[in-house]
């Protein structure tokens, strides 16, 4: 009894914690994020994916050769909170590359687990076909189990193709990162930007 009474304790200062933290450690940029209109909000996206891509295409063979034949690519600006239960939102834009149409996006994730600490990341998609994207972009898509295994075994060196119509990377502070746990995560239409 007094253990499941000390993990409730843990749990609710852990939900305190995340609820007030997101705002402290984004702390000036949140507030100068707010404060801008919406073609800067899509101007500064559009430079976050652009130079995440960059960085992608440029230390990675394989997310080279998939972008040649990749129907669309998107990337997303994380910020992930963790203190026993962990949540994380985000921004970034959905490219259809033949014509170059944007569509602006949101996401979000939480779950419960061992952590302490934030984590700023970014992630790249690429979609193999019309279909996917489409579905992506419109319908929404909330990351499963499969999205850890779109990325390959060996991650930033990862030799392996699309896993269900996606691949993905996820760049940190350390550069390319050798995993990607997405898992949980979910990606939807931006209706203020779009």
């Amino acid at each position: 009894m007094r253990k499941s009474a000390l993990a409730t304790a843990a749990l609710i200062a852990g939900i305190a914690m995340l609820l007030t933290c997101p705002t402290a450690i984004a702390g000036d940029k949140d507030d100068d994020w707010k404060s801008l209109k919406n073609e800067s909000k899509r101007l500064k996206i559009d430079e976050m994916a652009d130079a995440a891509l960059d960085e992608v295409m440029n230390t990675n063979w394989k997310a080279q050769e998939l972008f040649e034949s990749a129907h669309g690519w998107a990337a997303f600006d994380n910020l992930k909170i963790a203190f026993g239960i962990s949540g994380g939102g985000g921004n970034g834009v959905a490219i259809q590359k033949e014509s170059g149409e944007r569509t602006y996006m949101k996401m979000g994730t939480g779950g419960i687990g061992f952590g302490l600490g934030g984590q700023k990341y970014q992630v790249i998609f690429l979609f193999q076909d019309e279909k996917t994207y489409h579905n992506f972009v419109v319908k929404g898509w909330k990351a499963d189990a499969s999205a850890q295994a779109a990325a390959g075994k060996d991650g930033a060196n990862a030799t392996t193709g699309f896993v269900n119509g996606i691949a993905v990377w996820q760049i940190t502070g350390k550069g390319l990162m050798a995993s990607v746990d997405i898992s949980g995560t979910k990606y939807w239409k931006n209706k203020k930007l779009n």
